[in-house]
């Protein structure tokens, strides 16, 4: 049993950051190391003039950094997923690498430093913004808190260390180099330092700090800018935040600098328009999410289309199955998988008529899905089975688990230790409310992320749970179990088992937690003002039931003798790996994580974590297979003669 505690020490704290990051992107390499080749593709941008002017190096220190990084990123370009933009990546990578050797002008490296972010950013995962900043006052007070000693009071780079750093630290006025900067790139290197330089790490801000001091900083060169200049911006945030005034300057064409200093001076209005787009449906989202995969498609851009293609259904069409089930339930199933089919259409390989086509059909069916859901509304009765139902169904594989881990100690004599497993599922409905809270008022939670983090801690779940069926059919093949329990106990059930015991009780309760917060939020948005009473009544009444539900399993595993209780959980835990295992799956491949490949069939059996792709039925029927070895060894076993006893 120490092996459990050891798994989910290492898989937990990954399981839960994943709320709070996007998806990692099938490249070939992570977020992280993405936006370190971004960054390091600016800073060579932007300080390329330091190193070399007229052909000629003028800083040697300098000069050696450029190399350095721009070997970095053709080292690091190689490593991502064969794809067209990866080659195109790596070609840049190679161009600005034998720019710099040739010591070329700064228009050339800075082409092709811009086209290498251009690619980088196309495939990493949509950047995930804060919903609002420190005001004004705040973000200086910080800065005078946090960057004073190096950049100087005002943002000059004349603070009272500056004069012994090397390289200096940057003036936030230079109005050439702020340019060249993007707001992101600030971001990051707020939050991881730059290395070989004096600027370090402010990890320890959360993270609206960073982005405030980000903008802050970002804003100091445009101070004088005109602010009506932006009064009607076609700019959102993401443009803003990604690119860098020149960049976004050179692309758009009839998209003045004067409106993108501005912005950059205050981005108040683009965090007004974010909110305001944040106030529509979910349908609405689909819609615009779909209108602009269609663009990117037409631009040639497939990773930004399908990465649009991805939010279209996970930030807006799936906030409104469960009350599109109400209604019409072949519908849901018709959209649902148009938009999954949709993916693989965005490639270079399609026929863009075909492409066209699908997205108009797709776009009419969810006006349909509005007008069935405005039209039809939720009745009080629909409200309350929807209500009832996202409750049981949710906290029931939950319960299960916990009901397992519980019955499980107080067979063994260990009732002692359940206070590890109530911590466990007490502290998992307080993360849960936490995440709710933070997703509603400090950083916005994107439908890729949510997915990623169900997928991942329902595959550490399943892992876990077949490792202890594993151990509990072990011991009801032991011909001398109590013997083993009571020599054996204390050493197998220490106290860092315990522990693990407590953290897979916190996997699973947290999982279905934060769905059935997301479930009841676009539930909300569906009843009318008058039905409060009667969906709170639905989860009064789900609760009630899983609470009976909880008191017969415990009552009823309780008079079973030992050996076949541990047979008969073993069955229960097996088969919920076996369920988790394909939820699993399913969630990492809407989030496009992992391949999606259709079966000849379509059908799913959701209760069960069935569904008709290859990936997801594969890994079922390793489970299947290993469950029906570990039967079948038992059987042998169990046939076989007991040993004599000394």
């Amino acid at each position: 049993m120490r092996t459990i505690a050891r798994q989910l020490l290492l898989w937990l704290p990954f399981t839960l950051l994943a709320f709070n990051v996007q998806a990692q992107p099938a490249a070939g390499l992570s977020e992280a190391e993405l936006r370190q080749l971004m960054q390091m593709a600016e800073y060579i941008g932007v300080d390329y003039p330091e190193a070399v002017a007229d052909g000629e190096i003028v800083n040697t220190g300098e000069y050696t950094e450029m190399e350095e990084f721009a070997g970095i990123l053709l080292e690091q370009s190689a490593r991502l997923a064969p794809s067209a933009e990866a080659k195109a990546i790596g070609a840049e990578a190679t161009a600005l690498q034998g720019a710099i050797r040739d010591k070329a002008d700064l228009a050339t490296v800075k082409k092709h430093t811009a086209e290498l972010r251009r690619g980088l950013l196309a495939i990493s995962p949509q950047l995930s913004l804060p919903a609002s900043l420190l005001d004004r006052a705040d973000s200086k007070a910080l800065y005078q808190a946090q960057c004073v000693a190096c950049h100087g009071a005002t943002g000059m780079g004349d603070g009272p260390l500056a004069g012994g750093l090397e390289p200096p630290p940057t003036n936030f006025h230079d109005r050439e180099r702020a340019e060249n900067r993007s707001v992101l790139g600030l971001y990051d290197a707020i939050s991881n330092g730059i290395d070989g330089t004096a600027m370090a790490s402010f990890s320890g801000l959360t993270d609206q700090q960073r982005w405030s001091l980000a903008f802050y900083v970002g804003s100091l060169a445009f101070a004088d800018a005109d602010p009506g200049a932006a009064a009607d911006t076609a700019l959102t945030m993401q443009d803003l935040v990604m690119y860098s005034p020149e960049v976004l300057h050179a692309d758009r064409p009839g998209l003045e600098m004067a409106e993108i200093a501005a912005l950059r001076a205050n981005p108040a209005a683009l965090f007004k328009q974010r909110s305001d787009s944040q106030g529509t449906t979910p349908l609405d989202t689909a819609r615009k999410q779909l209108q602009a995969a269609l663009s990117a498609y037409r631009d040639d851009d497939y990773q930004a289309a399908r990465t649009l293609a991805v939010s279209a259904y996970l930030d807006g069409f799936e906030m409104v199955e469960g009350s599109l089930d109400s209604h019409d339930v072949e519908l849901r199933r018709s959209i649902e998988q148009q938009l999954l089919d949709l993916r693989a259409q965005l490639s270079a390989d399609s026929e863009p008529s075909q492409v066209e086509l699908q997205v108009a059909a797709i776009l009419a069916q969810l006006e349909l899905a509005q007008s069935v859901l405005e039209d039809g509304g939720l009745s009080n009765a629909a409200l309350f089975i929807a209500s009832l139902l996202i409750l049981l169904r949710e906290g029931l594989e939950a319960l299960l688990v916990v009901i397992a881990l519980t019955t499980i100690l107080i067979k063994t004599g260990r009732s002692d230790a359940l206070r590890y497993i109530h911590f466990g599922w007490v502290a998992a409905f307080v993360a849960g409310l936490g995440t709710w809270l933070a997703a509603q008022q400090l950083v916005t939670i994107s439908g890729a992320s949510r997915e990623v983090m169900e997928g991942v801690a329902a595959l550490v779940a399943a892992a876990v749970l077949f490792y202890v069926g594993f151990w509990m059919h072990s011991k009801t093949r032991a011909t001398d179990w109590q013997r083993y329990i009571q020599a054996s106990i204390d050493r197998s059930l220490s106290t860092g088992a315990l522990w693990g015991l407590a953290g897979l009780a916190f996997i699973a309760v947290y999982r279905e937690i934060f769905e059935t917060i997301l479930f009841y939020q676009a539930l909300l948005a569906q009843a009318s003002g008058g039905q409060g009473g009667v969906l709170w009544g639905g989860v009064a009444g789900g609760a009630a039931l899983l609470a009976v539900t909880g008191w017969l399993m415990v009552r009823y595993s309780k008079r079973l003798p030992i050996g076949k209780f541990f047979a008969t959980t073993t069955f229960i835990l097996l088969a919920l790996s076996f369920v988790l295992a394909g939820k699993a799956i399913a969630a990492l491949q809407e989030a496009a994580l992992v391949s999606m490949t259709p079966m000849p069939v379509s059908f799913s059996f959701e209760w069960l974590g069935i569904y008709p792709t290859w990936e997801g039925a594969g890994l079922q029927l390793v489970i299947v297979l290993l469950s029906l070895a570990l039967v079948l060894r038992g059987a042998r076993q169990a046939q076989a003669p007991a040993p004599a006893r000394g």
